[in-house]
């Protein structure tokens, strides 16, 4: 298929399924055309089987999109920098000790307690998967998404504090699991009798504290150049170099782009805005960033669904992947729960913090992504159906009950 024909038919399902979200279902955005576009492959995948060409076509369209380079190396710096650019960072310093406890040691929690149980309930199937294998899988389900959510959670009335820590904590874990994700995986590639504790301490340390410097650097070099010019214009083509150029070179110099551009977006969203930049140009650089933030997660959500066409499945594992469900919950709720027990005498808790934390906590398109970057010799295709069954179940499940439940948590409404 040619290039300009995949795009055009993944705009065109995308605009059909919020269309179809937006006029009749009215469910949030991201949850609707997810949901639309996982039912529609349900029923590729039915009538597929009395016709054909029907079902190979669509599996055709899905296939010419590697899933993992269009949201790793393309997307994500867009929506981490689009994220970023929006938080208030007066509002963020306020919750950043909890924000990076959760980011930093919840995640390392995480990806440890998922592996472990992963690694546990695999054998118990009679599954040989090294430990290490685990826990990428640990490392790779443990970054968050709040797209879906944040609305959700707006109109339910949750305290600003929490909305900056569920927020601020999916900024940076994303980067965080990254860092975390590629050390184990240089790891299980490398092998554990080719690579010391140092060398594995310097590897996380080159990716995760250079990235945050380079993010640093970078900010303030957009920085610069939007103080010096007063058009609107050229300040988002100067923005939009900063993600695309910045990211690129980020990769190429091995620090983590990820941490990058939310330090970025974070520096630009407030100095920028407010010594570099007129108020027309806050006006159109705001807008432009948030649309192009909602049409990104449009496309991500709905080849979300699409991917179950090319997905292989095995009984076993989709068994293995629905009873990880539950253990990858319990799990969020231990790497949420300890670092604010660690914390809870030097900040100030919301009441059900934890329980909305652990609930809200939902599996996104990255943690697809990174299971598809493995290769075939570390479980690839186990891996991929086991997080993709979790994140369907984080998105929709968790995503049209965690309204309700926040209201009742509270403000004890049904």
């Amino acid at each position: 298929m040619e290039i300009y024909h995949v795009i055009s038919a993944l705009i065109f399902l995308t605009m059909i399924f919020a269309y179809v979200n937006a006029r009749f279902i009215k469910w949030p955005s991201t949850i609707g055309i997810m949901a639309l576009s996982l039912i529609t492959s349900i029923l590729l995948i039915i009538f597929g089987m009395q016709v054909p060409w029907l079902a190979n076509e669509a599996s055709e369209l899905v296939n010419a999109i590697d899933f993992k380079v269009v949201l790793l190396e393309i997307m994500l710096s867009f929506l981490l920098f689009a994220g970023a650019v929006h938080i208030e960072y007066r509002k963020l310093r306020k919750q950043l000790l909890p924000v990076l406890m959760l980011a930093t040691v919840g995640t390392l929690i995480s990806t440890f307690a998922v592996g472990a149980v992963a690694y546990y309930l695999l054998n118990l199937f009679k599954f040989d998967a090294p430990f290490i294998h685990c826990l990428l899988f640990g490392a790779l389900i443990s970054p968050t998404d709040p797209i879906a959510v944040l609305g959700i959670l707006k109109k339910a009335g949750i305290p600003e504090s929490l909305e900056m820590k569920i927020a601020g904590e999916s900024l940076f874990n994303d980067g965080v699991a990254v860092v975390v994700f590629l050390t184990i995986l240089q790891v299980a590639t490398t092998g554990t009798e080719n690579m010391t504790a140092g060398d594995i301490g310097m590897l996380f340390l080159r990716e995760a504290i250079g990235g945050l410097i380079y993010g640093g650097v970078l900010g303030y070099v957009g920085y610069l150049a939007l103080k010096s010019i007063d058009n609107y214009k050229v300040e988002v083509l100067i923005t939009l170099v900063v993600v695309m150029c910045g990211y690129a070179l980020a990769d190429a110099i091995h620090v983590s782009a990820p941490l990058a551009m939310v330090v970025t977006g974070i520096l630009i969203g407030n100095k920028g805005r407010e010594f570099a930049m007129s108020e027309e140009t806050r006006d159109y650089l705001g807008k432009f960033w948030n649309l192009l933030d909602e049409i990104l997660n449009a496309m991500l959500f709905m080849l979300l669904g699409l991917e179950m066409l090319v997905i292989q499945v095995s009984a076993t594992m989709v068994l293995i992947g629905v009873m990880l469900i539950v253990l990858v919950l319990i799990s969020r709720f231990v790497s949420v729960f300890l670092p604010i027990q660690i914390l809870r005498k030097k900040i100030d808790l919301e009441n059900n913090a934890v329980t909305i934390l652990t609930w809200g906590g939902l599996r996104g398109g990255i943690s697809v992504a990174l299971a598809l970057s493995l290769p075939t010799s570390l479980h690839r295709n186990e891996w991929v159906l086991i997080t993709y069954i979790i994140v369907v179940f984080s998105i929709i499940v968790q995503g049209l009950t965690i309204g309700n439940l926040a209201k009742k948590l509270l403000h004890g409404k049904r």
